[in-house]
């Protein structure tokens, strides 16, 4: 299995277990997230409660509730939204951070493609959610998730240079 880190933070982000598209030059993945009901226990022993004597509603509370499957299975921490200036800022502070932590040759295609990848998340900027790694550490990579023209389930979008590959 693989894991994918945070190069600036190390929290892991996603895992091979999600599969991704490519997309502005390579410079973003975009995975599919799903809704899925967490807690839900439906547990069928054979007995028949209205034979019993039973009310059909009676039963065990199961607390179920809906999550989102990459927020969950990797503790996304959802943060508040950014206007223009601010997203702008962030990308700057991160370009700065993350281009010495590339490889020399990557850093090269990163500087080259980055601005078209920031061109078309600020396109976005307002039907974005914004996440981080479960540190919640302010200078690691976001998380974006938006749902696209009819959808149900989020699709999100990661900056694939800021994620480092881990064999488990």
């Amino acid at each position: 299995m693989l894991v994918y880190q945070d190069l600036l933070t190390g929290d892991e982000l996603l895992s091979d277990s999600f599969s991704y598209n490519e997309i502005e030059n390579g410079m973003l993945w975009e995975v599919q997230g799903k809704w899925v009901v967490q807690g839900a226990l439906n547990v069928d022993i054979g007995a028949n409660p209205s034979a019993e004597g039973a009310e059909e509603d009676e039963g065990v509370d199961d607390q179920a509730i809906k999550v989102v499957d990459i927020v969950d299975t990797f503790r996304l921490q959802e943060q508040p939204s950014f206007d223009k200036k601010q997203f702008v800022t962030f990308m700057k502070r991160y370009i700065k951070n993350l281009t010495p932590k590339l490889e020399a040759e990557k850093q090269d295609l990163f500087k080259k493609h980055i601005e078209s990848a920031t061109k078309f998340l600020l396109s976005k900027l307002n039907d974005l959610q914004f996440f981080v790694g479960e540190s919640m550490h302010d200078d690691g990579s976001l998380v974006f998730a938006h749902y696209k023209e009819g959808a149900t389930d989020p699709t999100f979008l990661y900056f694939a240079y800021g994620l480092k590959e881990i064999k488990c």
